[in-house]
């Protein structure tokens, strides 16, 4: 009887043994499977910016808008007998560094105030 009990259990090891470890296994499924959604994924992704330069391309064959607002905002380009009116930022005018240039003043108002 315990023969046929190991017999049994070995059986049934022999018979798991592809379905959890081997070829087809369901370890090897589950990968597949999440390797398979990141795939998709990233094709969704290339899709939907293959779908815009498509878009653009086609704009940019068919009208002169388009050319004519890339000429505008990538080249600086305005038509003739316009006006350009460009506004600066005062914050991006003054410079950034407010520590003393001199090294011989930074001691003197480190000094002054008692460091």
């Amino acid at each position: 009887m315990k023969a046929l009990t190991l017999i049994f259990v070995v059986l049934i090891a022999l018979l798991q043994y592809p379905l959890w470890l081997g070829k087809g296994s369901w370890l090897r499924v589950w990968d597949l499977s999440r390797q398979l959604t990141t795939q998709q994924e990233k094709n969704s992704a290339l899709k939907a910016r293959n779908y815009t330069l498509d878009a653009e391309v086609r704009d940019l064959k068919s009208g002169r808008a388009a050319i004519e607002e890339r000429a505008r905002s990538e080249l600086g380009m305005i038509k003739k007998d316009e006006v350009f009116y460009q506004v600066l930022d005062i914050n991006l005018l003054k410079p950034k560094n407010t520590a003393p240039q001199n090294p011989d003043n930074a001691a003197k108002t480190a000094e002054q105030r008692g460091e």
